[in-house]
């Protein structure tokens, strides 16, 4: 019977692995913020439907998307508070979703892109 098992000569060789692995996750909060920056980038590509407010200083709700680190987190979304009311609706007016379909287009990239990091 061989020596080598799963291409490991011995519980050395496995060890260094492993260590190399805890080493480039060690600071996971970076792989995230990643994939959080290409979700957003995607996010503003959408197109802009034509918006009624034509106030001076009106930032339209898709130019607001935008990624944040906090403490132990990373969080994409709106920088506008009704953001989450047009993508789940409301009682009186239906969803019109922008994250969700986003996300689901592209999600495989955005995990091929945090693997790379860890790489």
């Amino acid at each position: 019977m061989s020596s080598e098992i799963y291409g490991y000569s011995g519980f050395q060789d496995l060890e260094n692995v492993l260590e190399d692995y805890i080493k480039k996750v060690e600071k996971p909060i970076k792989i995230l913020e990643v994939g959080a920056r290409e979700f957003v980038k995607d996010l503003l590509k959408l197109t802009k439907p034509m918006s009624k407010i034509r106030k001076s200083g009106y930032v339209h709700l898709i130019s607001s998307f935008a990624y944040r680190v906090k403490k132990n987190e990373v969080e994409a979304g709106w920088g506008k508070y009704y953001g989450p009311m047009i993508e789940h609706g409301t009682i009186k007016m239906s969803e019109q979703p922008h994250l969700n379909p986003v996300w689901n287009k592209n999600k495989e990239k955005y995990y091929d892109k945090m693997l790379n990091e860890l790489k």
